[in-house]
């Protein structure tokens, strides 16, 4: 089953642009990387996929159901995180994650306590006298603590230092491992590249690739970094060249011998050759999809 499956879904907010014709497929435990800048329609498919606004046209389905039609069970198989998470002051921290399970009718205590102690989260606390990173800690336990089919994170590890974001993404593999589905909606192209199984790159409102991390990363291009000279010319199907530091890297996507011919006439001291990262992917695809 799938556990989100989009067709065609658009959002627009008078002549304003939300998200074009979105098609999206996210299988049942899989552990899904949604990319994009600022802007690009991350959260507003995201708000749709949970009910809280609705799409001007378009279908979605979550865990097998129509949202418009279901959102109430939809929501009780949900755990959501939002990019920036708002709390009542006057609160303790543990009252409100109280107030987050009593609202699913669900005894979350234990659960919660583990949580809290992995994340290093003081519970006697007022909401007000926390700092950012603490806040997103209360989002992340009241998200989890009901262990549900299908997280939804949205921007997930802003705020937390090092060593938070990885005991969180810790934390998630478990729960994924479990088979619970991670929807993951970010702009910190190393995190999708080193937890996700599957990732989806949107620009402008548009979906512009789908497909495993592994396949996204296979554009053509080489990575080439040669050691030994400061200036390059006469090489063609090269871009993104770096300079500095007697050093010259860039991306290759023509023929590895035609290159190594060229290299073999350099008076160079080293090279290395690499896949690039999913940062160079990512720009890629938004350079091919300007052309």
């Amino acid at each position: 089953m799938e556990a989100i499956k989009t067709n065609k879904l658009n959002k627009f907010y008078g002549k304003s642009r939300g998200i074009i014709d979105i098609s999206l497929s996210v299988e049942e435990g899989d552990f899904f990387g949604f990319i994009g800048p600022n802007g690009a329609g991350k959260s507003t498919t995201i708000r749709i996929l949970l009910g809280l606004i609705s799409a001007t046209g378009g279908t979605a389905e979550v865990l097998g159901q129509d949202i418009t039609k279901n959102k109430t069970e939809i929501l009780n198989e949900i755990g959501y995180l939002p990019s920036e998470t708002m709390f009542y002051n006057g609160m303790r921290v543990r009252d409100v994650i109280k107030l987050s399970a009593d609202l699913r009718k669900k005894d979350c205590g234990e659960e919660a306590k583990k949580l809290c102690d992995r994340l290093e989260l003081d519970t006697s606390k007022k909401i007000e006298e926390l700092s950012l990173g603490n806040r997103k800690k209360v989002g992340i336990v009241c998200a989890m603590q009901h262990k549900p089919k299908l997280y939804i994170l949205d921007e997930p590890t802003s705020g937390l230092d090092p060593l938070m974001q990885l005991e969180f993404y810790s934390v998630l593999k478990e729960r994924n491992e479990e088979g619970a589905t991670v929807f993951l909606s970010s702009h910190i192209l190393s995190e999708v590249q080193r937890y996700c199984k599957h990732a989806a790159v949107i620009r402008e409102g548009k979906l512009l690739v789908s497909d495993s991390v592994e396949k996204l990363g296979h554009t053509g291009a080489k990575r080439v970094t040669l050691q030994g000279i400061n200036q390059l010319s006469g090489i063609e199907n090269i871009r993104d060249v770096k300079s500095g530091d007697n050093t010259v890297s860039f991306l290759y996507s023509g023929k590895p011998d035609i290159l190594l011919k060229k290299l073999s006439e350099l008076p160079i001291t080293d090279i290395t050759i690499a896949e690039p990262g999913l940062e160079e992917v990512f720009m890629h695809y938004y350079t091919k999809e300007e052309k």
